[in-house]
């Protein structure tokens, strides 16, 4: 990674492994890169994960921090740190406001790149934070009409179309508009990083509706995004049925899957890369790059959480970090 470059990892929910993972993973990684991190979170969150695991770190202020200490731009609670594995208010309301903190050093451009860990969706609501996760909420800070979410994975890509709504509301949203600019999102980000993709439409219905027989969206929705993609001069194939398309990707016929929907994308990439896939956010004007897991309530403050999913995402948001943006 350039050294000039400055990584933002948001906490997460304070109550869940967020603080874990991240102390984990810096301890795994060479003293000398630790100076391009900086913590958005709490100070005590991070000793009490450091305790759990054994990791050893120190934490200091973002201006006082070296090779010894963690860089933290310590973000206000406003209450007693919230206990460990239980969904509060309290815990909700400081995810929030450590992305809003990360979010501002990105576009102020005192940071590079936002890697995300976990937050929790009831216990953001409950703090009157009402979005449908990290997705939402990075689009209204950022000014943005809407993003992209892309599961990332050595083997297989995925960009939905949507996510965190009903199964009926994915349907009414996979219109022409919507897929193509799916697949707009995934072509510019695979240029970005230097090569030129090769993607598949997956269709909505079972067998892309057998013209018709089981519904007529792919013909009126999904097959136009296509042609109109492929007159931009994209590598656009589809609608694909949903049962091989993914199969074919995995097996390298395809770059970037485009899904219709969450459970269509996410399926596939926790079967094959449950450890290792990462979540980007495309279509807004800064870079984050999350861990593709939860809270994990049931296990956090015992040490136990595993930090390969964040390493994986440290390593995307390096990628991205040196990688300038390109337009279609």
């Amino acid at each position: 990674m350039d050294r000039n470059a400055k990584v933002a990892v948001t906490l997460g929910d304070p109550a869940g492994v967020g603080p874990e993972v991240i102390v984990k993973a810096l301890a795994a990684l060479p003293i000398e890169e630790r100076r391009d991190f900086v913590i958005v979170g709490n100070v005590e969150a991070l000793e009490r994960a450091d305790r759990a695991t054994g990791a050893g770190l120190k934490f200091g202020p973002a201006d006082a921090a070296g090779n010894d200490r963690i860089a933290v731009d310590e973000v206000p609670l406003g209450a007693d740190l919230p206990e460990i594995g239980k969904i509060s208010p309290v815990a909700g309301d400081a995810s929030v406001r450590y992305i809003t903190r990360a979010v501002d050093l990105a576009m102020s451009g005192q940071a590079d790149v936002i890697v995300t860990a976990p937050i929790n969706k009831e216990a953001m609501n409950l703090a009157g934070h009402h979005h449908d996760g990290h997705t939402g909420l990075l689009a209204h800070l950022t000014g943005s009409k809407s993003s992209f979410m892309l599961l990332a994975s050595e083997r297989l890509n995925t960009i939905h179309v949507s996510t965190h709504i009903s199964l009926k509301g994915a349907i009414e949203r996979a219109k022409t508009e919507r897929v193509l600019a799916t697949i707009e999102a995934g072509h510019r980000h695979f240029l970005r990083l230097g090569r030129k993709a090769r993607i598949a439409v997956a269709g909505l219905n079972p067998h892309c509706g057998e013209n018709g027989l089981f519904g007529t969206e792919d013909m009126e929705f999904l097959a136009p995004a296509v042609e109109q993609a492929q007159a931009k001069g994209i590598d656009v194939v589809g609608p694909i049925s949903a049962d091989t398309v993914f199969a074919r990707a995995y097996n390298g016929a395809f770059d970037l899957v485009i899904a219709q929907y969450h459970d269509q994308g996410h399926i596939p990439i926790k079967l094959v890369a449950f450890e290792t896939a990462v979540n980007v956010s495309l279509g807004l004007p800064i870079d984050r790059v999350s861990v593709d897991h939860g809270t994990a309530f049931d296990i956090a403050g015992t040490g136990k959480a595993n930090h390969v999913n964040m390493l994986s995402a440290i390593a995307y948001a390096r990628l991205m970090a040196r990688s300038p943006r390109r337009e279609v």
